[in-house]
């Protein structure tokens, strides 16, 4: 049975099934509409409607900030991993390898200490990896800074200073290492031309599959928090 969430009556002469983007079901109807017609109506579309309705909501949570709420999926590495909500736990969040676990408590400063979180995993991976990839390919940089950057995913300063955004960690280990190598590059020719294509690829032959990653998923990693 398909629930009417709200009718909308107006001087029209036929019936408008709308899904709004929390799911729920809007019915327009003609001023003189009958009730049971319109649930008449409404059943005999059910299933539209519902296949409407959960492409309707994947498209809206792929869209939307983190809502930090039980079970919801959590980036890290290329993977999701449930959000665990506890009224025991101590410390305000863990991550054990399976899921997240966040205290109750800290629920109101959950973007806070999200944020901080991947912070310290961004210094501790990126570094490591600039660290290993740069000895392999004979570059030198300066210094690693990791930013709150939203339009750009990394980038290699004049004076040979490595930035790249915290929200990189949310990504695969392959899509690190070339946003890493990507910008070591640039360490030694300035800009996009094909020499600069033919160095990175070098190093990471299939590239373009972490391109089209990051073009395709990109946009939704920078917006969860």
């Amino acid at each position: 049975m398909i629930k009417i969430d709200r009718i909308i009556r107006s001087n029209r002469k036929t019936v408008a099934l709308i899904i709004q983007s929390d799911g729920s079901l809007w019915v327009r109807a003609p001023l003189r509409s009958d009730r049971r017609e319109i649930e008449r109506i409404v059943q005999e579309k059910a299933d539209w409607i519902q296949s409407r309705k959960r492409k309707i909501t994947l498209e809206y949570s792929a869209t939307r900030p983190y809502q930090f709420k039980e079970g919801e999926a959590i980036y890290y590495l290329g993977a999701t991993y449930p959000l665990v909500i506890s009224d025991e736990m101590g410390n305000y969040l863990k991550f054990d390898a399976q899921r997240f676990l966040i205290s109750r408590q800290a629920l109101p400063y959950a973007p806070h200490i999200f944020t901080r979180w991947y912070r310290r995993q961004a210094r501790e991976i990126i570094g490591r990896r600039v660290e290993a990839l740069s000895e392999l390919y004979g570059c030198s940089y300066h210094r690693i800074r990791i930013t709150s950057a939203r339009s750009r995913w990394g980038s290699c300063g004049a004076k040979g200073t490595l930035n790249f955004t915290w929200r990189l960690v949310m990504a695969p280990s392959p899509v690190i290492d070339y946003v890493i190598t990507h910008e070591l590059m640039h360490l030694k020719i300035k800009n996009h031309s094909k020499e600069f294509w033919r160095a990175v690829a070098m190093w990471i032959p299939e590239y373009k599959n972490s391109k089209n990653w990051l073009r395709i998923n990109g946009q939704r990693l920078m917006q969860l928090l």
